[in-house]
């Protein structure tokens, strides 16, 4: 079995938008697996749920497998291709690339993250 795939001790698991994610607190913090499949799209799977043009989140941690692609809301865009840590404003699009699940392993401070990483609240150049 693939040990990126396998079940999480302890772990909540939520399915939003195809996306499936793995996720366990840790203090003030959350660790997650999230597996977007092939064709995901935030402005076409998420956007719809939800009240806004762009993600509002940031995002931070490793891409274990797969490539996602990034497009913030003034028309920047960046590649994220595995192994690689990703770092990911607030404001954005993103989708995956390619025929294989894109596996991240994402920490977060729930509506803190940016903060709290010390990040941009907003995308810029």
């Amino acid at each position: 079995m693939d040990p990126l795939l396998g079940a999480i001790p302890g772990a909540e698991t939520h399915n939003v938008g195809g996306v499936q994610v793995d996720m366990v607190r840790v203090g003030k913090s959350r660790v997650k697996r999230v597996l977007y499949p092939p064709g995901f799209r935030w402005s076409k799977d998420i956007k719809p749920l939800v009240d806004h043009e762009f993600c509002k989140f940031a995002h931070v941690g490793f891409l274990a497998r797969g490539s996602i692609h990034v497009q913030y809301s003034d028309g920047c865009t960046v590649e994220f291709n595995a192994p690689q840590v990703i770092a990911v404003e607030p404001g954005h699009d993103g989708w995956v690339v390619g025929d294989e699940t894109a596996i991240v392993i994402e920490l977060d401070f729930e509506g803190e993250t940016a903060r709290q990483f010390g990040i941009p609240e907003t995308h810029h150049h």
